[in-house]
């Protein structure tokens, strides 16, 4: 014709979804390939798992009558509701997600077409599950001052079944009726860090930081507050999901309580510094602390200053330059081990002569500028320093303590050992030994920092190409880490020893201690993979993914890992065959023994996980799946054999079809046609698949109640036409016709049909959908019934129609009568059938022509016609399977004109025959037993024994007498 229709397509948001129950949910539908106005009308079904035949209608965008009761108020109240995105899509929205909401959701799109063409309808599931997702912060007011830090905790957890994802974030309110939060945080769900707008450049220089502790724990840092952080801080989590079509949607949120925040303010001028000649003391010496005061126009200003230690306020000067000391130091003020005075306006000075233990600890001074609104002081800005002092007593040892964050390693792995110097302030230097536990004696030399910080290596430990580069470092004050970054085997287990020695005015203190550390080989330290899948039956040209995850009872971080991905298709018995396999240093190498895989397969690995992603499943994809994964060293190259091999569970993976979406119309209908008239059947497809073929089987039921189904003919999806036996012969064959007129309709055309036409007629049509490596059945539905009937002529034949019966020997001849009687009607042909009971025998035809419909007996009919009406029919040698009821149907046919053609005017049936057949082995006896005088003999047979029985008796008695 020129031109094409585009095919309507509607398309529903892919299931199965996850949603919380209580929250607020969408469900996308749109349509394409439409005819008609712009904007079309959507109505939304839902499908119960307690009857998941049963439609039960939710909400309509044009018949507000369509909610069924349940869903009617929620409808009205808008709780459930339709929203429009453009004229050929909309969202269904569901505000407070129910339990029973759970179902497979229907979107039909009314017809607008000017025929029916495509799809209406798209479904998908939807399960409700509880929301488990909680997240808690302490409400507290908290007071800082600018510059401070600030902590705050947030408590987060889930108990979801389904596998889901976390994001935490905080936010800040500047007032508490501000609606509008800001973002200053944000861990999300993919384990990104992002910062709002606002606190982007203090997240860059690190002064705001998110930390998660454990698995629940998450900690905002905010170094350095400023004024416009105060307000009010909360903590919200969000509980994310994945959906089929690989988008993650947030299905939960939680808001923690507020944590309200207050920021004070210094004077920007005012600046505080305490300084000591000499912070590390003997017991005895004298300590000397000055305390000196920054400030412009400093001589015009009135400052107060309090020493204090530890916190405990020791002595105090007030403005005016007024010492009071505290009542735990007035006695030693008075015998002169204690003094303080003002310097200066600017300078003040704290001495403490022959120091003792006691005072040991942090030495503040607080400065406050004062001012004088009257009479009194008031604190107009308040500033404190602080400085560590210790006190050696004179027979002074340090502390030592040794440990280890890596008692228990793997070979390849690193060894980390702390050493701890506490009370130590003066110059320390350190030593690291080391003893095997397999080989016992002097202990080796590793490492040694002198005073000045000075590094030397023992020996053993030069060469860096065995155990690396190794470190000794000092952090802090006195913790000293050695670091050996990779161990070489057991041997490297055992004790290490830390000798740590301090100087001091010319004394030195030293003192040891030591941990042990256990080296042991990757092999046999429960390496184990794990393979699961999400799905385990996969639709037809959808994706699935396979996971495997190696585990052990070490860490596997920056362990060097390969993975083998291995099939077995078919069944349980076959073998596996590799399918690919990716290096530790990301190279894939994929093997040609199922070579269908790789345009469709995406390999992903993170941390200890290995994912295998197959796009667009096709049923070679059907089998078992298992994933072999191999270890090095770690900190070593992969080179020859791994350290370890494990080989995971098998996971079976089930490709299924499409679902059918075939429908046949079922409606029941007659057709009453003439004699002669050429008729057809209709079969209408409903609704199917998009792009599918079709298979169309015809039946007959003939009128008899308990007959079978004849099948008439099958066009299969190719238009391959077969036959059934009962219409195989040429002249049933150019009768009847299947023929394929539109895309959803096909005929079965009657051509001549004749009352033995009479009967039900039904297609049985088959779904097939061609998707990539071959055609596959999806479904089938049979029609409604279309019953024949003929509309039989007025005048009728005159047959013969006594019933009679006749028998014949196997091997003999029988002829059965078909005698018509009366005048014929001139310018007309008879034709005439044989039955024996319903089966057609044979017919001939009123063009002379003889049609066999039982090949078996074409040699052994024969039409005998000593006189025009008889249609005697000879059935030669006689079986005994041609017993039954014979009968014959004699037709008169005359062609009223050329357009008409030949047309039934006449019909009669005849009388039914019987039949019987008798066996060549009793013919003999049956002649015999047919006689009169052996007749009278078999009816005087009983008397005749009884006679005989009798006088035997007599007998038998009288010789007993004598």
């Amino acid at each position: 014709l020129g031109f094409s229709t585009a095919q309507r397509v509607v398309t529903v948001q892919q299931g199965p979804l996850y949603r919380v129950r209580g929250s607020h949910i969408t469900l996308w539908c749109k349509v394409s390939g439409y005819q008609g106005p712009a904007e079309q009308n959507f109505q939304w079904s839902i499908y119960l798992p307690s009857a998941p035949e049963r439609e039960v209608q939710i909400v309509s965008t044009v018949d507000p009558s369509f909610p069924y009761a349940i869903y009617t108020q929620r409808v009205r109240s808008r709780g459930i509701y339709v929203e429009r995105v453009q004229g050929d899509a909309v969202l269904l929205h569901i505000t407070e997600l129910q339990e029973r909401d759970a179902g497979e959701y229907e979107c039909h799109t009314p017809n607008t077409d000017q025929r029916y063409f495509g799809s209406y309808s798209a479904k998908t599931n939807l399960s409700v599950i509880a929301d488990t997702l909680s997240a808690s912060m302490a409400p507290q007011v908290l007071t800082h001052t600018e510059g401070d830090t600030v902590e705050l905790t947030c408590e987060v957890s889930k108990s979801t079944a389904q596998h889901t994802h976390l994001s935490v974030g905080w936010y800040h309110l500047q007032g508490a009726r501000e609606r509008h939060a800001e973002e200053v945080l944000t861990l999300s769900k993919d384990f990104v860090l992002s910062p709002g707008p606002s606190y982007l450049q203090r997240f860059l220089a690190g002064d705001v930081q998110l930390n998660k502790v454990g698995n629940t724990t998450y900690k905002l840092f905010i170094s350095g507050v400023q004024p416009l952080d105060q307000g009010q801080l909360y903590c919200e989590a969000a509980e994310w999901i994945e959906d089929p079509d690989e988008t993650w949607k947030d299905i939960s949120h939680k808001q923690t309580d507020r944590t309200s925040l207050v920021v004070t303010s210094w004077g920007r001028d005012l600046s505080v510094d305490i300084t000591a000649a000499e912070s590390s003391l003997l017991e005895g010496d004298t300590l000397q602390l000055n305390c000196v005061v920054g400030s412009q126009k400093s001589s015009s200003k009135d400052f107060q200053v309090l020493w204090l230690l530890d916190g405990v306020e020791v002595a105090r000067v007030d403005p005016k330059g007024v010492l009071i000391w505290e009542d735990d130091y007035e006695e030693r003020a008075k015998l002169g081990q204690l003094r303080a005075f003002k310097q200066s306006n600017v300078i003040y000075v704290l001495t403490i002569c022959e120091v003792g233990l006691k005072d040991n600890g942090m030495y503040q001074c607080s400065v406050s500028e004062m001012r004088t609104p009257g009479d009194s002081y008031s604190i107009q800005t308040n500033l404190t320093s602080g400085i560590q002092v210790e006190v050696k007593p004179k027979g002074y040892r340090m502390n030592l303590s040794v440990s280890t964050s890596t008692p228990q390693v793997v070979a390849g792995d690193a060894l980390i050992l702390l050493c701890e110097v506490q009370g130590g302030t003066s110059p320390v230097s350190v030593q690291w030994w080391h003893l095997p536990l397999e080989h016992p004696g002097p202990r080796v030399l590793v490492a040694a920092m002198e005073q000045d910080g000075t590094l030397s290596l023992g020996s053993t430990y030069r060469d860096s190409r065995t155990r690396g580069s190794l470190r000794l470092e000092k952090a802090g004050s006195g913790t000293f880490t050695l670091v050996i970054p990779t161990t070489l085997d057991e041997g490297d287990g055992g004790h290490y020893w830390c000798r740590a020695t301090e100087w001091f005015r010319g004394q030195s203190w030293t003192q040891e201690g030591e941990t042990a550390v256990k080296v042991s080989s990757v092999a046999g330290l429960g390496l184990q993979a794990t393979l699961r899948s999400r799905i385990a039956t996969i639709t037809y040209g959808r994706s699935f993914e396979l996971v495997c995850q190696a585990s052990a009872n070490y860490s596997l971080e920056e362990v060097p890992m390969s993975v083998g991905w291995f099939f077995r298709p078919g069944s349980p018995a076959g073998h596996y065959h590799e399918l690919v396999r990716v290096s530790p240093s990301g190279t894939v190498a994929w093997q040609a023994a199922q070579p269908h895989f790789q345009s469709r397969a995406q390999l992903m690995k993170t941390a200890t996980s290995f994912r295998l992603h197959i796009h667009s499943a096709v049923t070679a994809d059907e089998g078992t799946y298992r994933c072999e994964v191999e270890v090095w060293r770690r900190n070593t190259l992969p080179l020859g054999q791994p350290a370890a091999t494990t080989r995971s569970n098998p996971v079976g993976i089930k490709v299924v079809l499409p679902e059918s979406k075939l429908r046949v119309a079922t409606k029941e209908s007659s057709v009453e046609i003439a004699g002669g008239a050429d008729t057809a059947i209709e079969c209408r497809i409903t609704s199917a698949q998009n792009h599918s073929l079709f298979a169309v089987t015809w039946y007959l039921l003939p009128p008899a109640g308990d007959a079978a189904p004849l099948q008439i003919l099958r066009a299969d999806y190719s238009g391959i036409l077969q036959y059934g036996a009962e219409f195989s012969s040429p002249a049933q064959k150019s009768r009847f016709l299947s023929q394929r007129v539109s895309s959803t309709a096909f005929w079965l055309r009657i051509l001549s049909a004749n009352p033995r036409d009479q009967g039900r007629y039904y297609c049985v049509v088959e779904e097939w959908l061609w998707l990539g490596d071959g055609c596959y059945k999806l479904g089938e539905g049979a029609s409604g019934r279309t019953t024949l009937e003929f509309k039989l002529p007025e005048r009728q034949l005159q047959l013969e129609t006594a019933n009679h019966s006749t028998s014949a020997r196997e091997g003999e001849d029988v002829t059965l009568h078909c005698l018509l009687q009366g005048a014929r009607v001139p310018d007309t042909h008879l034709s005439v059938t044989w039955f024996r009971g319903e089966d057609n025998l044979l017919t001939l035809h009123w063009d002379s022509t003889i049609e066999y419909h039982r090949e078996s007996l074409a040699g052994r009919l024969y039409l005998r016609r000593p006189a025009a009406g008889d249609f005697s029919l000879t059935l030669s040698r006689v079986q005994g399977s041609d017993a039954g009821v014979y009968h014959c149907q004699v037709e008169e046919w005359q062609q009223l004109s050329q357009e008409k053609g030949w047309v039934l005017q006449a019909l009669a049936r005849s009388g039914y025959t019987q039949l019987t057949t008798i066996p060549r082995e009793l013919s003999g006896l049956s002649r015999i037993c047919s006689s009169p005088p052996l007749l009278n003999l078999i009816l005087y047979l009983p008397l005749i024994l009884i006679l005989l029985l009798a006088f035997a008796a007599f007998c038998w008695y009288f010789k007993f007498r004598k």
